[in-house]
């Protein structure tokens, strides 16, 4: 029971951080800062990380590697944003590194996707057939895109939180 909710939470917060991620890139491929949708999306984004460590489990999983991989991204992210507030190539840094861990948390919903709705499942049962790769590969090009065109239009200059 305690389990459930426990999950339950942790797939809140997951989509409430992917949501508010495509609101902040949203706003960089504007060339606006979203304060408030940045904070949630960066706040929301490491409980996830941090919340998914805490699943009953005795090895070490595929999940723990991108977990670690977020959390590291953002707190580049947070770093170059809260700290040396966007100057020079921080501004790049922190586009970057928020787009990478917006993509680490779609990559897990998607393998989550496969793993629990059935006509997904069916299509790729082990996670290692070709609808699965499609799918995490197609991802992993749109994200790359989304990095270079926000980082390209994401200018210091214009970069002035939004009202």
């Amino acid at each position: 029971m305690i389990l459930t909710a426990f999950t339950f939470l942790h797939v809140v917060i997951s989509l409430v951080g992917i949501v508010s991620g495509f609101v902040v890139v949203y706003g960089m491929l504007q060339g606006k800062r979203l304060e408030g949708w940045t904070l949630l999306f960066l706040t929301t984004t490491v409980a996830t990380s941090v919340t998914g460590f805490f699943f009953p489990v005795h090895h070490f999983m595929p999940s723990h590697a991108v977990g670690i991989l977020s959390l590291i991204a953002l707190a580049i992210a947070c770093f170059a944003l809260y700290r040396r507030h966007l100057a020079g190539h921080w501004r790049a840094a922190y586009v970057i590194t928020s787009v990478m861990a917006l993509y680490f948390n779609f990559f897990v919903l998607i393998a989550q996707s496969f793993a629990k709705v059935p006509a997904l499942h069916a299509a790729a049962p082990t996670q290692s057939e070709p609808p699965f790769a499609a799918t995490q590969l197609a991802a992993l090009i749109a994200f790359i895109v989304l990095a270079v065109t926000a980082t390209i239009r994401f200018h210091p200059e214009r970069a002035h939180p939004a009202v």
